[in-house]
């Protein structure tokens, strides 16, 4: 995995971190179906960072931790990429 793959991920990280809170919601009073707004918010906000977490456990798992000297990929059985 390159550095490019490496920082998209942790940049992508950082941008769910900053959208878990909806600060522009605070003091909004709106309700939609039933449910505030904000609540609303949290329920995307929840799909899309099981999204992304699913999508980041097929590709990148275990980034920066496991290391492969032998040039081969662990998940393919021992062949070469």
């Amino acid at each position: 995995m390159g550095r490019l793959e490496s920082g998209g991920w942790i940049a992508v990280a950082l941008v769910l971190c900053a959208l878990a809170i909806p600060w522009f919601l605070w003091g909004n009073g709106r309700v939609v179906a039933g449910f505030p707004l904000w609540l609303w918010w949290h329920v995307g906000w929840m799909g899309l960072a099981s999204l992304v977490f699913w999508l980041f456990t097929q590709r990148a798992w275990g980034i920066g931790i496991e290391t492969d000297s032998s040039g081969t990929d662990p998940r393919s059985g021992g062949e070469p990429p």
